[in-house]
Parts: C-alpha cells; sequence; structure tokens
C-alpha cells in the first residue's frame, strides 16, 4: 500500500505553494514549456505553413515580423507581468489594473471558451488519421481529399445560398440538410477530453510534469519529419519558394496584413488568457519579461523550422501558388501531408509519427486554454474542489464540441473559428492594449489636468481611430488617415489648452514647459505608470524590467494597427452574408465585445468572479507619481489596500520619485 501511495504521489504530485498559499510551478522550466506548449500547436505546423505558401515569397515576413515585435511581443509582457504580479487569473488581474476592466480579462477567456469545443472535435479527426494509420495500405493513397471530405468529416454538401447580381442582397440563404451525429468523431472527442482532464485536474504539479511530454517529444519527431522532407524529391523546390522568392506586390493588399496579424496570434496564444493564469502560478518574483521574450521567440524560431516539413512536401508534390493552387491549414494537415506519405517507403510508420505529433501538440493548446477558465473559477471559489470544477468545465466543454460532430459541423467549425479570429480576438487584444494604458490610475490624470481635458484627449484618441479606419474602408486609406490624424491632433491641442496646471512635476525631459508637462500627463502618464508599478515586482532581483517605450508602442503602434486589421473583417463578412453558419460565427464573435462593454459600463455584474478580499484592487486613488506601496507587500493575497499608505508625506513621496 505504501509503494502504491509513492508511486500515486510521484505520478499526480500536489502542487508546491508560494508564499501566498498559491499554487506554483514545480520549476521555471515547466512554466516556459507548459506557455510554450499553450502557443506551440497544429498551428505551427499546419496553419502557418498554408499562410506563407498562400502569401508566398519572402515580403510575407514583413508583416509577420512586425506584428511579433509591435505587438505579440509587447501584449505578451502585458499578460504574463499583471498575472504574475497580481497573483491572479485574467479577471483579478485586469481587475487590479482598474475594477472596470474585469470585461476585458473575461473577454480573454471568452476566446478560449469558444475556441476549446471546437479545436478538440479538430483533434478527433486527426485521430481518425491516426487509427486508420495502421492500416496497409493506407486507406486514403489515391483518394486523399476523398477520404477527408467523405470518411472523416463526413459532411453532408449544403445547398449553397445567392446574392443579386450585384451583390447588394440576398436572395437565398445557405442551407445545411445533414444534421445526424458521426459516431467516431464523437468517440475520439470523448478521448480527447479525457486526456485533458488528466493533464490538469491536480493542478500545476501534474501540467509541470505532462508538459515535458507534450513538448520535448513532438520537437524530437518533428526533426525527423524535417529530416525525412528535405530528403524528397524536389524538395528544394519548396523551400526555394518560401525563401527565395520575392512578391512586393502582395504587400499592397490588406489580406496579408491581417493573415500575419491573425497568424500571429492563432500560434502565440496572445488573447487567449491561459498566458495570464499560467503566469499567476509563477514566482512572484520571476523574470516575466525574458520569459515573455523566450516563450514568442521560442514559437517564431519552432514555426519556422517545422515548416520545412510541409515545405519539402510542397516540392515534391510540385504545388506552386502561382498555378491559382492555394492551400488551407486543413489542406495541409489532412490532404497535403498524407498525400504524400503514401508515396514514402514505410508509409505507414511515417503516417503514425506526423499524426502522433499533430495531436500532442495540439492537446496541450487545448488544456492550456481549459485551464484559463479553471484558474477563474478557482480564484473567485479557492475553497471549492479543483478536480470537481475541472471535471464540470471539461464535461460542460464536451458537450459543446457535440455540434462539430454533426453532418454540418465542418462548415460550423469554419464559421465560428474565421469570425472568433477576425472579430473577438483581434478587438480583445485591442482593447488590453487601450484600456490598461488610459484608465489605470487615471485618476492622477484628472487631478493632475482636470477632468474636461482627459475627455477631450481620449476622445481624440478613440475617436481618430475608430472614424479614421471606417473612412478609410468606405473611401480611401488616405482620406481614413487624413480624417482620424487630423481628429486626434485638434483633440490634443485642445485638451492642452482646456487643461489645467499640473502640481506633480513630469520627468525631467517633459518638464521643459508647462505645454509639454500637460501633454505628458495626458498622453503617456498611465501606461508609464503602470510599467513603473509592474516593474517593483517583476523587476527585482536584478530581473528584466519592462523598458520605457512599452506603454506608447501598444497604446500608439500596436493598438492602431490592430484597430486597422479588424476594419477588414466587415468588408469580407459582407461577401458571406448568405451563411447562416458565418452569420453566427460573426454573431458569436462580437459577443467579445458585449462582454468587454458591460464590464466596463456595470463591474459590478462582474464581482461575483473576484475574491471578496481583492475587490477593491482596482480602485486605487494615492497620487500622480506614487507607486503603491501594497504591490511590495507580502500580504497572503498579495497585495493590500492602498488607500492605507495615503499620508501626509505624499507631495515629498511624489518629489523624490521623480527626482530619480
Amino acid at each position: 500500500m505504501d509503494t502504491l501511495k509513492s508511486i500515486t504521489k510521484y505520478l499526480l504530485p500536489s502542487p508546491p505553494k508560494s508564499s501566498d498559499g498559491r499554487d506554483q510551478w514545480p520549476s521555471r522550466t515547466a512554466f516556459l514549456l507548459a506557455a510554450m506548449g499553450g502557443c506551440a500547436g497544429m498551428g505551427n505546423l499546419l496553419r502557418y505553413p498554408s499562410q506563407v505558401f498562400n502569401n508566398n515569397g519572402l515580403q510575407w515576413f514583413i508583416p509577420y515580423l512586425m506584428c511579433v515585435f509591435l505587438i505579440a511581443i509587447p501584449v505578451l509582457i502585458l499578460e504574463i507581468a499583471i498575472g504574475q504580479a497580481y497573483r491572479g487569473g485574467c479577471v483579478v488581474a485586469n481587475n487590479a489594473i482598474h475594477h472596470r476592466l474585469k470585461g476585458v480579462g473575461l473577454s480573454l477567456l471568452y476566446v478560449g471558451f469558444v475556441v476549446s469545443p471546437y479545436f478538440v472535435a479538430n483533434l478527433a479527426w486527426i485521430m481518425v488519421y491516426f487509427r486508420s494509420s495502421f492500416q496497409s495500405p493506407l486507406p486514403w493513397e489515391g483518394r486523399g481529399e476523398d477520404f477527408f471530405y467523405e470518411d472523416v468529416v463526413a459532411n453532408v454538401a449544403p445547398v449553397p445560398g445567392n446574392l443579386t447580381a450585384d451583390g447588394s442582397e440576398v436572395v437565398t440563404y445557405t442551407s445545411y440538410p445533414g444534421v445526424g451525429m458521426i459516431g467516431e468523431t464523437v468517440g475520439w472527442t470523448v478521448f480527447t477530453w479525457f486526456l485533458v482532464w488528466v493533464s490538469i485536474f491536480r493542478g500545476v504539479g501534474l501540467t509541470g510534469r505532462v508538459v515535458y511530454f507534450t513538448m520535448g517529444l513532438p520537437i524530437v519527431i518533428t526533426i525527423v519529419l524535417i529530416g525525412r522532407s528535405l530528403s524528397l524529391d524536389n524538395a528544394a523546390e519548396g523551400v526555394k519558394l518560401f525563401w527565395a522568392t520575392w512578391n512586393g506586390d502582395k504587400l499592397a493588399s490588406g489580406e496579408i496584413w491581417q493573415t500575419a496579424c491573425g497568424q500571429v496570434f492563432f500560434s502565440t496564444g496572445v488573447g487567449f488568457g491561459y498566458f495570464t493564469s499560467y503566469a499567476s502560478y509563477n514566482q512572484k518574483y520571476s523574470n516575466a519579461v525574458m520569459d515573455s521574450i523566450l516563450i514568442v521567440s521560442s514559437n517564431v524560431l519552432f514555426e519556422n523550422i517545422a515548416a520545412f516539413a510541409v515545405y519539402g512536401v510542397v516540392g515534391f508534390l510540385g504545388l506552386f501558388p502561382q498555378d491559382g493552387v492555394r492551400l488551407g491549414s486543413f489542406t495541409v494537415g489532412f490532404i497535403t501531408l498524407p498525400s504524400a506519405v503514401t508515396q514514402m517507403p514505410g508509409a505507414n510508420f511515417w503516417a503514425v509519427l506526423l499524426f502522433f505529433t499533430l495531436m500532442v501538440l495540439g492537446y496541450s493548446s487545448a488544456f492550456a486554454m481549459v485551464d484559463a477558465l479553471v484558474t477563474l473559477v478557482m480564484d473567485a471559489k479557492p475553497r471549492w474542489s479543483r478536480p470537481t470544477v475541472v471535471t464540470v468545465i471539461v464535461v460542460v466543454f464536451f458537450l459543446l464540441s457535440l455540434p462539430y460532430c454533426t453532418e454540418f459541423g465542418y462548415y460550423l467549425l469554419t464559421g465560428i473559428d474565421r469570425w472568433t479570429n477576425d472579430v473577438a480576438l483581434v478587438f480583445v487584444v485591442w482593447a488590453e492594449c487601450v484600456t490598461s494604458t488610459t484608465v489605470y490610475r487615471w485618476k492622477d490624470v484628472v487631478g493632475q489636468v482636470g477632468l474636461p481635458a482627459f475627455i477631450t484627449y481620449n476622445s481624440g484618441f478613440f475617436g481618430g481611430m475608430i472614424l479614421g479606419v471606417a473612412i478609410a474602408q468606405a473611401v480611401s486609406p488616405a482620406a481614413g488617415a487624413g480624417v482620424g490624424f487630423g481628429l486626434f491632433t485638434v483633440c490634443t491641442i485642445a485638451s492642452v489648452v482646456v487643461s489645467t496646471n499640473p502640481d506633480s512635476p513630469a520627468p525631467k525631459w517633459w518638464r521643459k514647459n508647462i505645454f509639454t508637462s500637460k501633454l505628458w500627463y495626458l498622453a503617456l502618464y498611465s501606461g508609464n505608470q503602470l510599467r513603473r508599478d509592474l516593474n517593483e515586482i517583476i523587476g527585482r532581483n536584478n530581473n528584466w524590467n519592462i523598458p520605457s517605450f512599452w506603454g506608447p508602442l501598444i497604446r500608439y503602434v500596436s493598438a492602431p494597427i490592430l484597430a486597422i486589421v479588424y476594419s477588414f473583417s466587415y468588408p469580407s463578412f459582407y461577401q458571406l452574408r448568405e451563411d447562416p453558419l458565418h452569420i453566427l460565427g460573426f454573431g458569436v464573435g462580437h459577443i467579445a465585445l458585449l462582454v468587454i462593454g458591460s464590464g466596463f459600463i456595470v463591474p459590478r455584474w462582474l464581482d461575483v468572479l473576484i475574491p471578496s478580499n481583492r475587490k477593491g484592487d482596482g480602485k486605487l486613488d494615492i497620487g500622480a507619481n506614487v507607486s503603491p506601496r501594497s504591490l511590495q507587500s507580502e500580504g497572503n493575497d498579495g497585495t493590500e489596500t492602498a488607500e492605507k499608505h495615503s499620508n501626509s508625506d505624499g507631495d515629498t513621496e511624489q518629489v523624490r520619485r521623480n527626482a530619480e
């Protein structure tokens, strides 16, 4: 019996506890592997090569790398830093920034809530291929496309809808006659959700062990697959297509920019909420900035190296986009690669290896998204049993997966996936960028320059962005840029004119005159103060600090880029509005906007998601340029009420910190 208990304790370890009583990762390596496993999934091995193929050539890397450096890394620093510093998942951490941002935190979890059910149904299709890989000859040999659509997806073809000749009205809507359930897909969905449950039901102690398998083994197998792929005949032609071709005309199309942004979000996991949840189980003074850069960099490296497994196959099969050929991620994973495998010696071995790798990579992303929701519940109700919470959530997700296991499930997945990514995900990340740098300690700004100036400036900032992208889509990009920048400039000047004189000095360069001091408070204070307050924790012990340009970057660069990318969604939907499943997906995507808006307008609606001792976290009012000493405390919840520290020497503290 003692031996059995020892084995159970080794295989299912309880997580260690941090000084504030919160569960903690067994090691920093476990956290990094879990975070990398969340973002290193099928999107790297399948979606990424298909996007590069459809935007063939080196020009792809211009928008791709811009999105990595201007959006992914800065936003990931935000997500990891607030989770680690404020010791909570998405909702608790965003509530600590400001009590009206609970909806922003919940919207991050909403994205994962929508994606997880169809993501697991996708993994069920992979398991059908895995099971079939043991048959000889491989059942898709000579009929790759038919096997996927007829045997695996097994959806009944829809009856297409129609628009009028000028596209102004819908004549008939697309109908889907198939409604039956597909038994094998349901079975593999149950199996996959069971794997998810096993991986997370005991907490980060068990997950910290699982990720060594879910990350280590796929990397080894992927390297083997790359070697085999590059040894195929004409593999060099496929590599040349990606690394030795230039097609600069594509940069003029909005599609490549939207595609690159979507790929970066989908593959890095920014906007899905699990980074904040995972970071909340870190040691409080871990190196969050370095971890963020390591996670994104490893993801970029992995997907560009792993893509060689597809590049070789592309050359081997003679697929070239100039012939009008386009690849979707499903085409790569379920048709292109399997078709190539059938022509290799030892085809069954390579098929088993391929689909095993895809399954392990995929389900590590699935349990990351589910774990973020578990963290939400456990933060709000810490006395509840984690295994029970995980079980209930997994059962609910399984039920939500069932519509994707039907004879119209593939088409439902297509509609939900497209608009969750193009609408919900982009808007949620945009909201992260602008809210954290606008409302964090906004009363400090009002106290220095006045409420009219604060409202005027932000009316120009948000109004210029919204009106600018709307006019750019309706009239022309030049007109949109002119109106957007014009409105922002006018409101900025007006806000400086109507503002009162600050009584707390701005940083050295900005205190040259009264006008630049006012502008600093209006334009830069919130983001800069958030950076300073987070650095009080994550920058300790010689850790990397969040750099000073971080706040302006996510507010004035990342956010406008995301607004432009978001605007492309509406013209795209207009062309598909005769399809009920795309209409449904479009509506599902917009629920994220309602969650953010309702949380901002009526924050008390979401108070149930915040522990009673943390509900005052986002209501700091301690004076401009004063770092809340509560962030440096070692209380049970990592915070104290900042108002306790307001005292008569506040002005002295302000001057001292500004002098520093």
